[in-house]
């Protein structure tokens, strides 16, 4: 197993209004967070607030490409990042426990936080396909160039972390320094995580390590 430490290249916030940093996802152009009443995206270049959408998100947030979906207690919402309106719901393995939310492979991967479990979901029905578990809380949950990666933050310790997409085996560890959580995890699908910092108010900027 791999450990380092995480490499911080920014940080952005504390954002006006915000409070708390749940979820965070990326589009391709904003950076997505989940602050409990609102959606709101920035502009990783410079920081600056471009949007805010009036939705429940309380939890994981991803984006397949064209819709946003969002964890608030029980459900999941997708939603028409353009309007706000929310197109679906389907229920949430976690029953109000969940917590990280991904897109991968047409599939939701949902971090259950302290079942310690992620799971892939059905983004039509919720069906639960598989399970996968973890040794620690999960927050955050992302995918990148075939990597399963998770937030964890517990005892006042935070660190993300690789698994093993069919065994759950812990294959790396980045841990953050003291005092720093992630309570939302996203790639931006190259160099970068963007790691939602919970009542901290901040989206933090980590280094993705790349491929042994």
């Amino acid at each position: 197993m791999q450990r380092s430490t995480a490499e911080i290249l920014r940080e952005y916030g504390p954002f006006p209004g915000v409070d708390c940093v749940h979820g965070v996802s990326f589009d391709g152009r904003q950076v997505w967070m989940a602050t409990g009443t609102k959606l709101h995206a920035f502009d990783p270049s410079n920081g600056e607030m471009l949007n805010s959408l009036n939705v429940a998100a309380d939890a994981g947030t991803a984006f397949d490409g064209k819709h946003l979906f969002q964890i608030a207690e029980a459900v999941i919402r997708k939603i028409d990042p353009k309007t706000g309106e929310v197109l679906a719901t389907i229920p949430a393995p976690g029953d109000g426990g969940d917590s990280g939310l991904a897109w991968a492979e047409g599939s939701l991967w949902v971090g259950q936080h302290r079942g310690r479990k992620i799971h892939q979901v059905d983004p039509e029905t919720g069906t639960v396909l598989r399970t996968i578990e973890s040794e620690c809380f999960v927050t955050g949950v992302t995918w990148v160039d075939g990597e399963l990666w998770h937030g964890t933050w517990q005892d006042g310790q935070s660190d993300l972390r690789r698994l093993d997409p069919q065994t759950g085996e812990l294959l790396e560890r980045l841990e953050m320094p003291p005092g720093v959580g992630v309570s939302g995890l996203e790639s931006d699908g190259g160099d970068r995580f963007f790691c939602g910092g919970g009542n901290s108010g901040m989206v933090r900027v980590v280094r993705y390590p790349g491929k042994a």
